[in-house]
C-alpha cells in the first residue's frame, strides 16, 4: 500500500483565532505538511470537508457556532468521513471536557502553547493511522486472529476498530461492557482481549479479574485501553493480569509495539 508522507498530507486547521491560525499554519509548514486548508468555524469546517475532503482535521476547542467535540462527533457520525483523523489543540485543562474528546477517538490532544515536539509526534500518530500496515507474526496469521473489544462509547470502538484493522486485524467482535463480553466468552474462543478500564456494570478491571481465573479463559492477552494509564494507581491493575496498559488515545505505534509482544512470540 501506497504510504503518505507528511509533504503530500492535507490538513484542514480549524480555528476561530486568525492570530493563532497563522501561529499554527506556521508550525505545520516547518513540519514540511504539504497543505494547510484553514476554517474559522465548525459550519466552514463541515462544508470544507464535504466539498473535497482532507486526510487530518486540527481543531480548536471553542468556536461560535459550536465547539470542537460538535464538529468530532458529526465526523465520527457519517460514514464517508468517520476515518478523518481528529486532532485537538486547546488550552482546556478540565479532565473531564479532554475525556468527551478521548472517549470519541480523538488522535492526539495538544496543549496551548505546545513544542514542535509535541506537533510531531502528534503528526506521526496521525500517520500511523493513515498509512495502515499489517502486523506479519510467526505464530498467528493476523487476519485469523479473534478479538473481543470492549467499551461502552460506540465511538471509542469504532477508532479502536480502525487501528486493529488497519493492522491487519479482521475478527473483531465488540461488546459494550464487561458483563456482555462475559456473555461472549462464554460462548466462543478469543485470542485476544482489548477492553476499556471505566464502564457500566462490570469495568474492565472486574472483567480481566473473571477471564483470569477461569481456566477456559485464562491464557487471553488482556490490553486494557485507559485514559487513565499514566496515573500511579493504575500499576494495580496489572495484578489482576492484564498484560499491557494503553493510554487513550490509542496510538497505533504503541499498539503495534504491544501486539507484536503479546501476539509475536
Amino acid at each position: 500500500m501506497e504510504h503518505i508522507s507528511r509533504s503530500e498530507l492535507n490538513i484542514l486547521l480549524v480555528e476561530p483565532s486568525d492570530t493563532q491560525r497563522k501561529i499554527i499554519s506556521a508550525m505545520l509548514a516547518k513540519e514540511e505538511i504539504g497543505q494547510v486548508e484553514t476554517a474559522g468555524t465548525v459550519a466552514a469546517a463541515l462544508k470544507a470537508i464535504k466539498a473535497h475532503g482532507t486526510d487530518l482535521v486540527v481543531s480548536a476547542m471553542y468556536f461560535e457556532d459550536g465547539t470542537g467535540l460538535d464538529l468530532l462527533k458529526q465526523l465520527k457520525n457519517d460514514p464517508q468521513t468517520q476515518a478523518i483523523p481528529f486532532m485537538l489543540v486547546s488550552s482546556e485543562f478540565r479532565p473531564a471536557k479532554l475525556e468527551e474528546f478521548k472517549q470519541a477517538g480523538v488522535v492526539a490532544i495538544l496543549p496551548k502553547p505546545f513544542e514542535p515536539i509535541h506537533l510531531s509526534r502528534a503528526l506521526n500518530a496521525s500517520l500511523d493511522i493513515i498509512n495502515t500496515e499489517e502486523l506479519e507474526l510467526e505464530l498467528f496469521d493476523v487476519h485469523e486472529v479473534r478479538v473481543l473489544l470492549v467499551d461502552d462509547s460506540r465511538m471509542a470502538r469504532n477508532h479502536i476498530r480502525r487501528v486493529l484493522e488497519g493492522m491487519g486485524l479482521k475478527k473483531i467482535t465488540e461488546a459494550e461492557n464487561g458483563a456482555m463480553a462475559l456473555t461472549l466468552l462464554k460462548d466462543q474462543a478469543y485470542d485476544l482481549l482489548v477492553t476499556d478500564y471505566n464502564m457500566p456494570e462490570m469495568d474492565g478491571r472486574e472483567l480481566s479479574e473473571f477471564v483470569r481465573f477461569n481456566p477456559d479463559t485464562a491464557h487471553i492477552p488482556i490490553i486494557m485501553v485507559t485514559s487513565e494509564a499514566n496515573n500511579a494507581h493504575m500499576s494495580n491493575i496489572q495484578q489482576t493480569g492484564v498484560n499491557a496498559l494503553c493510554d487513550k488515545p490509542f496510538e497505533s505505534a504503541e499498539v503495534r509495539k504491544m501486539l507484536m509482544s503479546l501476539l509475536g512470540h
